[in-house]
């Protein structure tokens, strides 16, 4: 009985981890049970697409160009923009498209119920030699790049896409370092889990959970 308790705690754990909201159980609920079985095979869903993509993605992966996260937002494939893009430039460069056409793969084999987000990021450097305005007009047309070559080569339903370009305001590392900024130039493809947040909670015997147990953390 003890380890169904500890089973249920962790998924919520993991849930709340994904989506970063609030989840209220109420004793003897049906729709309970059934999110938590939902959210269960969601998690086992995104963990096997995660390993299956550290297989294929295995030598990109130990050459660092490649890094897969569970986060918030859902399973997040960072690809160096360095690999997909010439600097100051939008199109995909042909190493870019060997690995896009082995996730494109996935996620039309694997994954074909789920969303998709493709999210542009660079490093701080102004933009000196190209056309662009700023890295905001540059990371926003690397990440509509990637979508379009997923709808339009790939096959990917344009329903379960999205753009959006963060420029230089998300960096995940230092912008005082070549190191640093090349990490920072990034196009991040999200797999995007379909988790249903509990609004309100009746006047019941309820539980709350907003953090894991002590015996999970």
């Amino acid at each position: 009985m003890r380890n169904n308790f500890l089973k249920i705690g962790l998924i919520i754990f993991i849930g709340i981890t994904l989506t970063g909201c609030t989840f209220v159980f109420q004793k003897g609920r049906r729709s309970d049970t059934r999110k938590i079985e939902e959210l269960s095979r969601q998690l086992d869903e995104l963990s096997q697409t995660r390993m299956l993509l550290e297989d294929r993605l295995s030598q990109e992966i130990q050459d660092k160009q490649v890094k897969l996260q569970m986060m918030e937002k859902g399973l997040v494939i960072s690809v160096l923009g360095d690999l997909l893009f010439d600097s100051g430039r939008a199109q995909i460069r042909a190493e870019g498209v060997a690995v896009l056409d082995k996730i494109a793969r996935v996620l039309d084999e694997n994954v074909p119920q789920l969303n998709v987000g493709i999210e542009g990021h660079t490093d701080n450097q102004p933009i000196r030699f190209s056309a662009w305005k700023s890295n905001w007009e540059l990371s926003t047309a690397r990440a509509l790049s990637v979508l379009h070559y997923l709808d339009e080569k790939k096959g990917i339903s344009p329903q379960r896409l999205s753009a959006i370009g963060y420029g230089e305001f998300q960096p995940v590392d230092t912008n005082d370092t070549v190191a640093g900024r090349q990490a920072n130039r990034r196009v991040e493809i999200v797999i995007l889990p379909k988790l249903t947040k509990v609004k309100e909670a009746r006047e019941t015997e309820k539980i709350i959970l907003k953090e894991p147990p002590e015996n999970l953390k």
